[in-house]
């Protein structure tokens, strides 16, 4: 696939084609819950953390930390959920073209600019960043040699 408003061919655009012409194989649309649904799954999974250790006689009480335990285990709840049931009711792309009525494939090609972008954009934000990596390598690398004396 050439872009025609950019005829030359970026190591990102190629990537991106060579991405796109496998997204029929390896590219699935997964739901993914957002806003609220993800707040009412968390509050559920803290009301039965918090229901299941007090009937273990474990309070906030006699455990200070119990607050945030609950929370972050309410967390890693709601993701194993939130997860699992995406994966679990995932579409191929040629089910969504077929499903929005894209008979052209414009989808891939909007796709395919999104892969190339976000490529750009990654490596641009490792460049300029790139002087602070090697100074922690560097420091890294000095930690672990032995002091000669």
């Amino acid at each position: 696939m050439s872009d025609p408003i950019h005829p030359e061919q970026t190591p990102s655009r190629i990537t991106a084609e060579a991405m796109i012409a496998r997204a029929p194989q390896d590219m699935v649309f997964t739901m993914r819950f957002l806003g609220q649904s993800q707040e009412i799954l968390h509050s559920h999974f803290r009301r039965f953390l918090e229901t299941r250790l007090a009937e273990a006689g474990v309070s906030a009480d006699s455990h200070p930390l119990l607050p945030f335990f609950i929370d972050s285990h309410a967390v890693e709840l709601r993701e194993f959920v939130t997860t699992g049931v995406s994966l679990a009711r995932s579409f191929r792309l040629g089910e969504i073209e077929i499903l929005t009525g894209d008979v052209e494939t414009l989808m891939r090609v909007d796709i395919w600019d999104a892969i190339a972008s976000h490529i750009d954009m990654a490596e641009k934000r490792f460049s300029e960043g790139i002087q602070r990596v090697v100074a922690s390598l560097n420091a890294d690398e000095a930690a672990l040699r032995p002091v000669r004396s």
